[in-house]
């Protein structure tokens, strides 16, 4: 499939599998066909029954075969950013080859020594980022091969998950019968597609509000900087309005489709619409309004808890504000509403494809269109990760090698380190006592001398 130029994106999500077929046309992703099955197994992002997973994906893969009319056997697979690790690596080779140019294989090699150092037995690497090479002490070099030198040094960084995650959505996808030809990261992946090339450069806040969970990831100079997680997302609301309301899970998920607002000021007490309650024999009639306080209150608790993290590095005050995607991002209000909470300039992200244009797509066509944009020389440093084994340490079964992240080793490591916020009791966020700076000109000073330089 990838020498033909067709990708296929799988998304495990929390409330449902998507797969998507896409093929690259001079330079333009066309999606050829489109899966997409509840989901099974899944709980928070996280595979929790391997055979109900895979069950889901086959479903999911087998609907995207019928449609695009095609055998599946390679997927590319998107890895949550539950637990995400990010450290920066370098490693130095000498140049192998007699004529001292630069091959394939002196790229690999200096990818590998990046990636030699010591992995608590717990992570895995899940991904290594080229940001420079340095040939004989010349730097900014993005692609060596062909120049000549003596000594090949790479700087980038390594992006490591928690195993357990790692393995059981790789042995989901090979359950089902495909091939895992490439793990990514969902962070990575939605941050270097959906926002353009000043969002990239300036900085933005990417909020993916899922199903089972809600990710925030900033993304500043090209490249993906922080990433935290919050447990919660539209399941969530679901479940707030099957209890509140006494109605079951299905027709509260349908009533929130249908007359949702994440904005209680958008909604009209006037409006009403019949719902199916537990023990009434008849529906009773329910206000927009109301339901809207009931899906605001949840979506409130989520982005305070979002607020704290990313106020706390200051990532609310890069230039290119907050981009909303995911399947929550379509309730009426929600931009509004986060506009008003995070005290910056939001907009949604929906995909313009022809039968994607929902938020929920953004993920499995973000997947294939960043696997499909990768250069040849971010390929090649990939292969080094995928197609080897290379171990530094005592366990020697150990797919990859990493490094150790205790406290020594990194240096500002609230930059690398994802959060998983869970707090019993969120309160709104408020502008007093924040620990912004009055100045904006003095907020975005702090803020690349103290988080990104």
């Amino acid at each position: 499939m990838m020498n033909s130029e067709m990708y296929v994106g799988l998304d495990i999500g929390t409330t449902s599998i998507k797969v998507i077929v896409a093929e690259k046309v001079k330079g333009q992703m066309n999606v050829l066909g489109l899966g997409n099955e509840r989901s099974e197994g899944v709980s928070r992002g996280i595979i929790v029954d391997i055979d109900k997973a895979s069950e889901s994906i086959r479903r999911a893969v087998n609907q995207a075969e019928e449609k695009a009319g095609i055998q599946i056997h390679d997927v590319i697979v998107g890895i949550p950013a539950n637990q995400l690790k990010i450290e920066p690596c370098s490693g130095m080779v000498a140049i192998s080859d007699q004529s001292r140019e630069i091959s394939d294989e002196d790229v690999k090699n200096v990818t590998v020594s990046a990636m030699i150092k010591n992995l608590p037995p717990e992570r895995e690497i899940m991904d290594t980022l080229a940001d420079e090479f340095i040939v004989d002490g010349f730097d900014g070099i993005k692609d060596p091969r062909g120049m000549v030198g003596v000594r090949l040094e790479m700087k980038g960084r390594i992006i490591t998950g928690p195993k357990t995650i790692i393995h059981n959505i790789r042995k989901a996808v090979q359950r089902a019968g495909l091939n895992p030809s490439s793990i990514i990261n969902m962070p990575l992946a939605q941050g270097m597609t959906i926002l353009d090339d000043g969002e990239q450069d300036f900085g933005t806040v990417l909020i993916d509000l899922g199903g089972g969970q809600t990710t925030a990831s900033v993304v500043h100079d090209h490249q993906l900087k922080f990433t935290t997680v919050d447990s919660e997302g539209g399941e969530y609301i679901t479940k707030d309005i099957s209890v509140v309301l006494n109605t079951s899970l299905e027709s509260a998920e349908k009533v929130k489709r249908d007359y949702g607002y994440a904005d209680e000021i958008e909604a009209s007490e006037s409006n009403e619409f019949p719902i199916e309650v537990v023990g009434q024999s008849q529906p009773v009639r329910i206000s927009e309004k109301y339901l809207a306080e009931i899906i605001q209150a949840r979506v409130d608790q989520i982005f305070t808890r979002m607020y704290k993290s990313l106020s706390s590095i200051s990532a609310l005050n890069l230039p290119g504000g907050i981009v909303l995607t995911g399947g929550v991002a379509a309730l009426p209000g929600i931009s509004e509403l986060a506009a008003d909470r995070f005290d910056t300039n939001v907009r949604v992200y929906i995909p313009d494809q022809m039968g994607l244009r929902h938020p929920s797509f953004s993920l499995p066509l973000s997947l294939v269109t960043y696997r499909a944009n990768m250069s040849e020389i971010q390929v090649l440093v990939r292969s080094s990760l995928e197609g080897k084994t290379v171990v530094n340490n005592t366990q020697s079964n150990d797919d990859f090698i990493g490094n150790d992240y205790g406290d020594d080793v990194i240096d500002n490591s609230s930059e690398y380190i994802q959060q998983d916020n869970q707090p019993q009791q969120p309160s709104k966020p408020k502008k007093s006592g924040s620990k912004l700076a009055k100045s904006t000109k003095g907020r975005l000073k702090r803020f690349y001398q103290d988080f990104f330089e």
